[in-house]
């Protein structure tokens, strides 16, 4: 079985240099990248199995980089970001947009190894099958497996949660809004008042109404 390869995205040469010797030794193929104009560069010519991302980076951040990513449909793999001045709010706003999870510096090792590793088990699926359609359950036995950020102030994580959700059904729908808002028990208004609050952009579909 071929390794599985990891981008490393970090304008400091010596947390490149240390997050590549230890996952070099556990057996990964890594690659490195000191700003976002290297990481761009190679993404669109490969398409590792996971990439690490650091938040704070001359130029083009690392979140303006994640958008990006999705805007041109190029996020297939998962990302975690990095950060050594990380706060909640730029953690939930990582993950609405797309990542899968948030590191902070300094990286404990086994954190890192954790995280890596769930992370390219469970690839770019921010929810586990059944999650949040009626297939599967979130109890304590499973509950550290579950993609949320669960240490978070209660309404922080629930915006994380429902960002999650509405996504889900957005492209479930195919961004059907008014199938959405069916699914969501919700207003059109309220829906839209909802998504503009998370963040989640909205591209009308011009035959949606013919649809209802």
């Amino acid at each position: 079985m071929a390794a599985k390869e990891i981008l490393v995205v970090d304008d400091e040469v010596g947390i490149r240099e240390l997050l590549s010797e230890i996952l070099f030794d556990e057996g990964y193929q890594v690659h490195v990248a000191e700003n976002a104009a290297q990481a761009r560069e190679f993404r669109n010519q490969h398409e590792p199995d996971m990439v690490l991302l650091d938040i704070w980076m001359p130029d083009t951040d690392g979140i303006s980089l994640l958008k990006e990513w999705v805007e041109q449909d190029l996020l297939t793999m998962p990302v975690i970001m990095m950060s050594g001045h990380g706060t909640i709010e730029t953690a939930v706003e990582a993950t609405r947009i797309g990542a899968v999870d948030f590191l902070e510096k300094p990286i404990a090792l086994q954190k890192l190894l954790d995280t890596v590793a769930k992370a390219i088990q469970n690839g770019t699926t921010l929810v586990p099958p059944g999650a949040i359609t009626g297939g599967g359950e979130t109890t304590p036995e499973n509950a550290s497996h579950f993609p949320l950020f669960l240490e978070l102030p209660l309404r922080a994580a629930r915006d994380h949660f429902d960002s999650l959700y509405l996504k889900h059904h957005m492209h479930k729908e195919n961004g059907n809004m008014t199938r959405v808002a069916q699914k969501a028990g919700l207003e059109r208004t309220h829906l839209y008042r909802k998504l503009k609050q998370l963040g989640i952009k909205v591209v009308k579909k011009d035959t949606e109404d013919s649809q209802q």
